[in-house]
């Protein structure tokens, strides 16, 4: 892998990322409490989903 895709694949990553984060906090609390997600939950909750349950950048 070249660095070029290495960068754009962590780019990638981050705004995947960043999204779902944003979509998590958008939840309204009575949607999130029924899906059990705690609102300080929510960046562990996103890492996990596009990184992978090990935060990997990889």
């Amino acid at each position: 892998m070249t660095i070029f895709n290495d960068l754009r694949l962590r780019a990638r990553r981050r705004a995947e990322y960043r999204r779902t984060l944003r979509a998590l906090r958008a939840l309204p609390i009575d949607t999130a409490l029924d899906l059990d997600i705690y609102h300080g939950d929510a960046k562990t909750i996103a890492r996990q989903a596009v990184y992978g349950p090990t935060g990997a950048q990889h």
